[in-house]
């Protein structure tokens, strides 16, 4: 299961140096309820290596704001407290193309 990130422990994990994983959806994104059951598995999947987690963003607001969030879903990756602003992903996604940028982010 993904974890849930909040405008309260987001940026202490994003912090922590580990390599996230943050999907930006709504329950209203037809795109983000398909994607939905990707990103759970790619959590179990990748549950000792990377944290991979939602950040609902008609329950939150900080981040979407601080990272000009403007079309759900969307996929931001970070590594030692940085975005990754190459391995971004916008729209819906393969779990295959997710897969492809989670290994990217762990060999950074």
């Amino acid at each position: 299961m993904a974890y849930t990130f909040t405008d309260e422990n987001v940026r202490e994990a994003i912090a922590s140096g580990k390599p996230i994983v943050i999907d930006f959806w709504a329950t209203w994104c037809g795109p983000c309820m398909r994607l939905a059951p990707v990103i759970d598995e790619l959590a179990e999947q990748y549950a000792d290596r990377v944290v991979i987690g939602k950040y609902n963003v008609d329950e939150q607001t900080e981040l979407g704001s601080e990272y000009r969030i403007m079309s759900i879903p969307t996929l931001l990756f970070f590594k030692n407290g940085e975005m990754v602003r190459e391995l971004r992903m916008t729209g819906g996604q393969s779990k295959a193309n997710i897969e492809a940028n989670i290994e990217k982010l762990i060999v950074l």
